[in-house]
C-alpha cells in the first residue's frame, strides 16, 4: 500500500502577523523547511499545497526536488486546499494530512501513521489521551475529502465514521504543537 504525504502549507497566518512558513525556528530553518526536513526524513512521497501567489516558495521547494500544487481554492480555508490537493494525490491508497505549521512531528510519527492505514480507515495519532495532527485518510475516504470546503478540514469525518476510526498511542508531544504566534517559535 501506498501512502503520502499531502502537506497543507497555503495558509493566510492571520494570528501570526507575517509568512510563519518562512519564520525562523530556534536553530535558524525556516518553520517549512524543519517541516520539510521531518517528512523527508520519513521516506514518504509528499506533495505541498500552497496558495497561488506563493511562486518564490514554489520555485525555492522546486529547487529542493518537492513537488508542489498551487492551490486556487486556497482562500476558502483549509477545506479548500485539502480538497484541491486530495485532487492532486499522484496514485496514493493513503494520505497523511500534515500541518505545515507542525514542524516537530517526528518521523516515527509519520511511519506509525503510515504503517497502520488502510484503504477503508483513518488513522489519528494520540499522546497523553489527546488526538493529534498528522491524521491519515485511507482512499476510500477520498470523495468525500474532494467535496470539502471553508476553514473546518475534515474534523467532521471524525465522528461520521467514528468506528473506521484507529487512534494510534505515539510517543510524540509534538502531534499538539503548532505556531500560531511568534512565541510558538521557541
Amino acid at each position: 500500500m501506498t501512502v503520502g504525504i499531502l502537506i497543507l502549507a497555503a495558509g493566510r497566518a492571520t494570528r501570526f502577523g507575517a509568512d510563519k512558513r518562512l519564520a525562523r525556528l530556534a536553530g535558524g530553518r525556516s518553520v517549512i523547511q524543519a517541516m520539510l526536513d521531518q517528512v523527508r526524513a520519513s521516506g514518504l512521497p509528499c506533495l505541498v499545497c500552497l496558495g497561488v501567489n506563493d511562486t518564490d516558495l514554489a520555485d525555492r521547494l522546486g529547487a529542493e526536488s518537492v513537488r508542489c500544487i498551487h492551490c486556487s481554492r486556497a482562500a476558502e480555508g483549509m477545506g479548500g486546499t485539502l480538497a484541491e490537493g486530495i485532487g492532486h494525490i499522484p496514485g496514493w491508497d493513503g494520505a497523511i494530512i500534515a500541518l505545515a505549521d507542525m514542524p516537530w512531528v517526528s518521523p516515527a510519527t509519520y511511519l506509525k501513521v503510515a504503517a497502520r492505514l488502510s484503504t477503508t480507515d483513518i488513522c489519528v495519532p494520540v499522546h497523553g489521551g489527546r488526538r493529534g495532527h498528522p491524521v491519515g485518510f485511507g482512499s476510500d475516504f477520498y470523495p468525500e475529502l474532494k467535496s470539502l470546503g471553508g476553514e473546518t478540514g475534515a474534523r467532521h469525518l471524525l465522528s461520521k465514521y467514528a468506528r473506521q476510526v484507529i487512534v494510534l498511542p505515539v510517543d510524540d508531544v509534538a502531534i499538539h504543537r503548532d505556531i500560531d504566534v511568534p512565541a510558538d517559535l521557541q
